[in-house]
Order: C-alpha cells, then sequence, then structure tokens
C-alpha cells in the first residue's frame, strides 16, 4: 500500500498520463446549462469498491481532481479527507458533492467552458486504468450593455453624429435601433442613417433628425432598451412668412412672421428696402416688433410703401428671411418739388413732377405764375406719361414760377410746392476731340475734351457699344487716357459736360492699328431655291488688308463649311443649297495678324420648289400671296444588306397638310454630289430594294416626300458600304443613273476589245497556215490555200462587226480589203475572195 500511495503521488504531481482513473461512470450528461448567477453541478460519481480492493476501508486513500481546458492547473484537488485545495478563480464558489461531483455557485459568462473529472485510487491491487470524461458547462445570460450613448446629445445641423450601442449576453444579442415611436428598423425610417455593429452614423444631420433614438438589445434570455435624446442645433425655420399686403392710408398694418429653432433664444429683425426699420426716421417712432415676430406698423402713410423683410436669428448659421410687399393706397401727391429749376437755352428741358399715386396717377394739372398752363396753346410743350413738362426748346417763356397737381381715383392731396424755373446756357466745348484718332496697339492715346459753363461743367467719358473690358482714365483737364492701348479700345468714344443746366457731348472714334481684324457687322443674306447672298458691312482691318471666309451649316447638323470669299469683296453668292432647307451664316475676317472673331449667326431658309409653272414673268406684283404648304420627309430610314441589293424601309410622315404622290430616292457615291437614283416611288411603299450598286465604294442614300410638284427637306441619310459584297443586277431604271457619254463610252471600248481579240486569232491563224504552206511547197512544190479555219475566223469577225455596228453594213468588206494584200498568195481560184463571204 505504500508502495501504491507513493506511486500515486508521484503520477499525480508530475507526468499526467500515470494517472489511474477511477471507473466514471459514462451516463453523467456531456453538457451542462446553467444561468448567470445560478448554481450548476458537473456530475462525476465513484462506485463504492473499486476493482481489486479486496478489504473495505472507512477512509478509502483516492485523489479527486477537476480539470478546466486551458487552465495549467486544476481548478480543485482533493486528497482523502483533508479539505479541498481551490484555483484563485473559483474560490469560495466551488465544492464536491455527492462524492466526486463538481458544484459551482455564483456563475459568470466567464466559467463557460470544458471541465474534466479525475480520480486517482491510491489503494489498487491492480493494474487496471480508467480515463476521465469532458463535460462542457454552457452559461446563458440576458443581454447586459457595455456600450451605450449619452441620454441627450447634441449635434450642429449639416454635421456627422455617431451613436454607440453595445452589449453582451449568452446566446448574442442583437442590437436594433428605432427613432420615436417607429417600430421598423431605423435604416428603413431614415434614409441618412447607416447602423454597423451596433453603431448608428448620421450624416449629414439635418432638422428631421431630431428625435428620440431607442437602442434595443435581446436575445433568448431578455431584452434591454436605452434611450437617447437627440437635438439638431441650426438656425431658425420660418414657419409663417410674411404675405403681400395691400392698405389704405391711415390704416393699422400686421405683418406676420413666426420661426422655429434649436436652441430657441429667437431674436426677429424687419428691414425695408435692404435698411433696419428702426433706422428710418418716418418709421423708427411707429413700428413695433413683437415677441413673436409680428411687426406693426400704425397709421400708415405713402412712404412706408415698400418691401419688408423679416430675419429671425439665435446666433447660428446664416439666419434666413422672408419677404413682403406692403401697399399703401391713398389720394395721388406730389413729392418735394426743387426750389428752381434749370433749363438749357436752345435745348430740350423738362420740369419735373415728382408725383406719388397708389392707385396710379391720372392726370395733372400745371399752373405758371399762379394761372393754369394750358399747354395746348404752347408749341412744342406737352405732359409726359409721368406728369411732367417737356419742352422741345427751351427760351424766355419758360421763365417763371410752376406748381402741379396730381390725380388719381383716391383724389389728390394738394398742390406741389413752387419751383422758379430758371433759363441758363447749357456746357460748351472750348476744346473739342478729333472725328478720328489712329494709334498702334501698345501706345499711350490721350485724347483732348474740355468745356465751359455756369458753373463748371464735370467732363465724363464712356464707350459707346458694349461693355468696356480694359481700363481707361480721365485727367483733371477732362483728357481721356488710353494706356496702353488695347484692341477693345477701338470703336466710338462719348465725352460728356454735365452741370445743373444740361448735358452734352461730343464724340470721336479711335482706331487701333496693328491688330487682328474686328468682326464684321450687319450680315445680310438674301435666298433662293438653291442659293443664297450674302452681304456684310467689315469691320477695321487693324491697319492690315482683310480677307473674309463664310462658314455656313444646315440647322440641325453641326458640320460646318467654309467658303473663301475673293479679296476686296464683302458679298459673296453660295450656291447648291438644297431647297426649304434651314441654313447658318456666318463671315469670319482674317489678316495677317490672325483670325478675328466670329460675326453674329444669322439664320436663314431656302425657298421651296413651286408647284405653279408660268410661261411668262409677272409684270405686276400679285395682289394675293399664297402660302405654299410644306410636307415632312420620312422617318427612321433604314439600310439592310440582303444577297438581291440594298433593303431600304422607312416610316411614312405622320400628318401632311397635302397627299403623298410618292417618294424621290437620291444618292451619291464616295461625298460626290447628290443625283436622283430613283423618282417614281410609290407613295404606299415603306420598303425599297436598291440594286446596280458598284463594289468597293461608299453610298449615301436618302429620300425626299413628293406631293406632285411640291417636294420636302431630305430624310436623314444612311450609308452603304459595298465593300467585298458582290455585284447586284442591274434594274432598268439604273441606266438612268449613268451618264449617257460614260455609257457610250464603256460599250464602244467592250465592242473593240473584242475586235482586237478576234483580229489576233486570224492573224495567228493565218500566219500559221503560211508557215505550214510553205513547208509543204518545199517538200511537194505545190500552191495551197486557206483552210476551213480561215474561213470559219472571217464568219465571226463579220458577225461581230454587225453586233457592234449594225447600221455599217460594209464594215468587214473593208476590213478584209485592208487583210488582202497581207497574203497575196494564199487564195487560189476555189477559195471566195474576202468582199464576198457571209
Amino acid at each position: 500500500h505504500l508502495h501504491c500511495l507513493l506511486f500515486g503521488v508521484l503520477g499525480w504531481v508530475s507526468v499526467q498520463h500515470f494517472e489511474i482513473s477511477a471507473d466514471v461512470r459514462r451516463g453523467v450528461e456531456a453538457v451542462v446549462r446553467a444561468r448567470v448567477g445560478g448554481t450548476a453541478e458537473l456530475g462525476c460519481s465513484l462506485n463504492p469498491l473499486s476493482t481489486g480492493v479486496t478489504t473495505p476501508n472507512l477512509f478509502p486513500l483516492h485523489v479527486v481532481e477537476w480539470v478546466r481546458l486551458g487552465y495549467n492547473v486544476p481548478i480543485l484537488i482533493k486528497f482523502g479527507v483533508y479539505a479541498p485545495r481551490v484555483h484563485p478563480n473559483y474560490k469560495g464558489r466551488v465544492s464536491l458533492t455527492r462524492g466526486a461531483s463538481l458544484l459551482v455557485e455564483g456563475l459568470s459568462l466567464e466559467d463557460e467552458g470544458w471541465f474534466e473529472c479525475r480520480i486517482l485510487l491510491l489503494d489498487c491491487t491492480t493494474d487496471e486504468f480508467h480515463n476521465g470524461t469532458w463535460t462542457f458547462l454552457s452559461i446563458t445570460a440576458p443581454p447586459v450593455f457595455i456600450k451605450t450613448p449619452p441620454t441627450f446629445v447634441e449635434v450642429l445641423l449639416g454635421d456627422s453624429l455617431t451613436l454607440s450601442c453595445g452589449a453582451h449576453g449568452n446566446p448574442r444579442p442583437t442590437v436594433i435601433w428605432h427613432k420615436d415611436e417607429h417600430l421598423q428598423s431605423l435604416s428603413l425610417s431614415l434614409p441618412l442613417s447607416q447602423v454597423l455593429n451596433g453603431t448608428l452614423s448620421l450624416a449629414p444631420v439635418t432638422r428631421e433628425t431630431s428625435g428620440m433614438y431607442k437602442c434595443h438589445v435581446s436575445n433568448s434570455e431578455g431584452n434591454l432598451t436605452h434611450t437617447t435624446q437627440l437635438q439638431v442645433k441650426g438656425p431658425p425655420l420660418i414657419i409663417i412668412a410674411p404675405e403681400d399686403t395691400t392698405l389704405n392710408i391711415s390704416q393699422d398694418a400686421v405683418l406676420q412672421c413666426q420661426a422655429e429653432a434649436y436652441p430657441s433664444n429667437l431674436t426677429y429683425e424687419w428691414w425695408k428696402q435692404g435698411q433696419n426699420v428702426y433706422h428710418i426716421d418716418y418709421l423708427k417712432t411707429r413700428v413695433k416688433i413683437l415677441v413673436d415676430g409680428t411687426l406693426l406698423i400704425p397709421s400708415l402713410v405713402p412712404e412706408d410703401t415698400g418691401i419688408y423683410t423679416c430675419t429671425p436669428t439665435n446666433g447660428l448659421m446664416t439666419p434666413p428671411s422672408a419677404s413682403a410687399h406692403l401697399k399703401v393706397k391713398h389720394p395721388a401727391r406730389v413729392g418735394r418739388m426743387p426750389r428752381e429749376t434749370y433749363l438749357p437755352t436752345g435745348m430740350r428741358g423738362v420740369i419735373f413732377c415728382p408725383v406719388q399715386a397708389e392707385p396710379p396717377m391720372l392726370f395733372v394739372n400745371w399752373t405758371k405764375d399762379g394761372n393754369n398752363l394750358n399747354l395746348d396753346n404752347v408749341p412744342g410743350w406737352k405732359v409726359n406719361s409721368e406728369g411732367s413738362v417737356f419742352i422741345t426748346t427751351a427760351n424766355d417763356d419758360a421763365v417763371g414760377m410752376y406748381t402741379c397737381t396730381a390725380y388719381n381715383s383716391y383724389g389728390t392731396m394738394g398742390q406741389s410746392e413752387p419751383t422758379k424755373v430758371i433759363l441758363q446756357d447749357p456746357p460748351s466745348f472750348s476744346v473739342s476731340p478729333r472725328a478720328e484718332y489712329l494709334q498702334e496697339v501698345g501706345r499711350e492715346l490721350v485724347i483732348p475734351c474740355e468745356a465751359d459753363g455756369d458753373p463748371s461743367p464735370n467732363i465724363t467719358w464712356s464707350k459707346v457699344g458694349p461693355t468696356l473690358r480694359s481700363t481707361y482714365t480721365v485727367l483733371s483737364n477732362g483728357s481721356l487716357l488710353l494706356k496702353p492701348l488695347r484692341k477693345d479700345h477701338q470703336g466710338g468714344w462719348d465725352c460728356l459736360a454735365t452741370n445743373r443746366v444740361a448735358t452734352v457731348n461730343t464724340g470721336t472714334v479711335v482706331l487701333v492699328l496693328g491688330t487682328s481684324p474686328h468682326a464684321a457687322s450687319f450680315v445680310s443674306v438674301s435666298t433662293g431655291m438653291n442659293q443664297a447672298n450674302v452681304s456684310w458691312e467689315p469691320g477695321f482691318d487693324g491697319g492690315y488688308t482683310q480677307k473674309f471666309t463664310i462658314w455656313l451649316a444646315s440647322r440641325g447638323k453641326h458640320e460646318w463649311a467654309s467658303l473663301p470669299v475673293p479679296t476686296s469683296k464683302s458679298h459673296l453668292l453660295v450656291t447648291g443649297l438644297l431647297a426649304g432647307t434651314s441654313y447658318q451664316f456666318s463671315v469670319l475676317s482674317q489678316n495677317k495678324l490672325g483670325s478675328g472673331p466670329f460675326s453674329e449667326i444669322t439664320s436663314v431658309r431656302t425657298l421651296i420648289l413651286s408647284c405653279l409653272s408660268s410661261t411668262a414673268l409677272p409684270t405686276d406684283p400679285p395682289t394675293v400671296v399664297t402660302t405654299l404648304p410644306t410636307i415632312d420627309p420620312p422617318s427612321f430610314l433604314s439600310a439592310n444588306q440582303t444577297v438581291l441589293g440594298i433593303v431600304l424601309q422607312w416610316y411614312a410622315p405622320e400628318s401632311q397638310a397635302t397627299s403623298l404622290t410618292g417618294y424621290v430616292l437620291q444618292a451619291r457615291r464616295n461625298r460626290g454630289q447628290w443625283v436622283i437614283l430613283n423618282s417614281a416611288v410609290k407613295a404606299n411603299q415603306s420598303e425599297l430594294l436598291v440594286q446596280g450598286l458598284l463594289r468597293d465604294c461608299i453610298y449615301d442614300l436618302r429620300l425626299v416626300s413628293r406631293s406632285n410638284k411640291l417636294l420636302s427637306e431630305p430624310s436623314e441619310s444612311v450609308n452603304v458600304n459595298t465593300t467585298g459584297m458582290e455585284m447586284y443586277p442591274v434594274w432598268p431604271g439604273f441606266l438612268e443613273f449613268v451618264p449617257e457619254p460614260l455609257l457610250a463610252g464603256v460599250l464602244g471600248g467592250v465592242c473593240f476589245l473584242f475586235l482586237a481579240i478576234i483580229l489576233s486569232l486570224v492573224t495567228v491563224c493565218v500566219m500559221s497556215h503560211r508557215r505550214a504552206h510553205q513547208r509543204r511547197k518545199r517538200r511537194d512544190g505545190k500552191d495551197t490555200c486557206l483552210d476551213d479555219n480561215f474561213t470559219h475566223a472571217w464568219h465571226s469577225l463579220n458577225q461581230l462587226h454587225l453586233e457592234c455596228f449594225p447600221n455599217s453594213l460594209e464594215g468587214v468588206p473593208t476590213y478584209a480589203e485592208h487583210l488582202l494584200p497581207a497574203f497575196p498568195s494564199l487564195c487560189s481560184s476555189t477559195h471566195p475572195k474576202p468582199s464576198q463571204l457571209g
């Protein structure tokens, strides 16, 4: 027994495979489930009497140890009756029960794992060994938050926000976010949100993002919810905007303006025409802004008319604003009249009456020197639409004291204050600029301008035409300084002298040398049916000879074509245009320094072929102008290749003012001129077989609608490439596509080729027979003649001539006579002469 005890202790302390396990029952559960905070029992029982023990022992010697997977030392060891030794992580929580079973109390999620029971009997008398058994302890737990966002969060409008929520439990809990009382997932109720691993991301934050957010975690053991209130900070939002209002004079105006915001420390500001109402003299003592933003204006006066703007602010970002127009209706009245009105002697003058009226003014009555002014008795005087007196030529008759009284449908508010009209000489130029100045670009140009008057006039300069991009300077003496001189300084300039009496002006023209030409102007296009006459006014040439190019394009197509214009010409006749087609024209000028800008684009339309014909030109203008109806071309033109040829398909025009009588097929080869391929396409056709196209060519095909003699614009063309295609049979009408001289040349060449071949064969045959005859002659001394082959060849020659030249019946005998001297000894009396053949 002592030997067994020592062996067991050594085996337990050093090497585990020396352990001798007791007989552990196999009926113990492999998995034990328990809840966090509860108690779990891991079963392991001993037989009361081990095998090999012959005598019962009141105190059996054995060692019980419980091992957990992942721990280096057992979590519990008990030797005999001695107190067990427990791992520090389990101290006070584990004990043995019912023999060798392990009782674990105060369970936590960290207790989940594999456990093994090992028993070593020290009173052994046999060599039997038994392994222990592994038991898995499964701990279930309801969710517990390990990370939650604050219960109250503020975020600035437009920023991004992240709310993190996490929990642990067993099984692993799921995390779902809800907003307000919505039960569906947040990703569905808030499109700008994203949830990943329990973290809610909001970017960018909007006003609609505000609300109560709930993080809900749950598993099979329970659920928890955490609530966070989110507030979005931003500028106010106007919920009640002011409205346009019309009131009568002396009534009270109430303009509402209400906003909401977070933070809610709102203040309201009201503006009239961009000026704070508390800074306007006639308003600041009368207006009142209520706490809710409403603007009160009591006892309205005409000056209160205008646009009022409400601006709520809470100090964040850019505040919003809303405007409304306040209209105050009142009798017509006259504003402040000047005490003195100056009119220029011998020039136009105006005596102003500053009328204020709502509803609009109906008329104005004038007095001069206390008497009613009857303008019907004064030539050249009239009251304009603004109620002021307009004088064509001011003279001594205009001097006096004037008042005006304005009226509208509400009446009048009385007569104006008087104004004294004084006649005075207008300013006059003491130094005037020349009519024209020429200077090279980049140099300095000074143009003088001085004026006299009482009081002394102010001199200003302005350029005639488009806004000037380059700078200029007006000197103290009134002269214009252009330094450095630029191309856009070119053009007309006005010098203006202004004082209280009048404004007078004088002009000059600046021509800048050494630049590219300026754009042509006043482009005019007069059209015919197939031509257009383009003319223009040349711009300044920059000091060098300029030439022009006309650019044109058909409307709807972006391919521009250019036509050079002969030197020194400012017009050109453009031919080869299509009838009834819209074109755009522009003129480009060029000189040795480069191109100037294009002229303005002019759009025109060529005339349509008239269906009326006459034998004599009209001598009198027509009394009735008849507008010819227009027809549309076919649409959706397409081309398909088949073994028989090219099949064209199209759709007829949807609606027509006149009925169609047919179509015209046009074609061009290799971007050449358009020619008519078939002018007899029926109106009820929607497809056409095109044959006879040449190989290795590129064709463009298009259709034109026809109504009697009225033609439409061409349809969109289709492109056909015959490279590598077989030659198509020619249909009878195709010969019209081939010019007659070309057709005659081709046929003549073919006939000549066949004739040359026949003559070559005849010559070879004759020479062969001649050599054979000479050989026979030397052999037997007898003469021979041509055999039947010669006769056959001659008949063939005659037949070919008759086919090629049916009207020339004497052609073959003529050829025979030319051939006969070549072989004088070939024929005998038994053979016919060539002139007798056929």
